[in-house]
């Protein structure tokens, strides 16, 4: 197996900088069973998560990650746990918002696609 940490920034790096062009071309990344918590709902499918992804309701989006964790999340199978923390600037606010993300990657053909993916965002007390 690859090292889990560069293969990890090698996907942050693709995800953010996709989520941030085009977010319909975060598709090939999910499967049919693929779940994406955003903000403590569930969604299940590929189809399912570009849509909620694609609706936000903003239109410029800006990621900027803070910090990075892989850890192998199995003992049989090379999968990853990849845990990210940072800011994320929407439309012209000022004000960029915390956010945390956890993906769990699964090996698929040489690559990686994301078989559980949490969003929030963090706010502050």
């Amino acid at each position: 197996m690859a090292d889990i940490n560069t293969i990890a920034q090698q996907f942050v790096e693709f995800y953010y900088s996709t989520f941030d062009g085009n977010r319909s071309n975060l598709s090939s990344l999910y499967r049919a069973g693929s779940m994406l918590t955003w903000e403590g709902t569930p969604i299940q499918s590929a189809a399912s998560i570009i849509e909620k992804l694609t609706t936000l309701p903003f239109s410029k989006v800006q990621h900027k990650v803070e910090t990075l964790d892989a850890q192998p999340s199995s003992p049989s199978t090379p999968s990853i746990i990849v845990a990210v923390t940072g800011l994320l600037q929407v439309d012209d606010s000022p004000n960029p918002l915390q956010f945390s993300q956890t993906f769990h990657l699964i090996p698929d053909e040489g690559s990686y696609y994301v078989q559980n993916d949490i969003f929030r965002l963090n706010y502050g007390a």
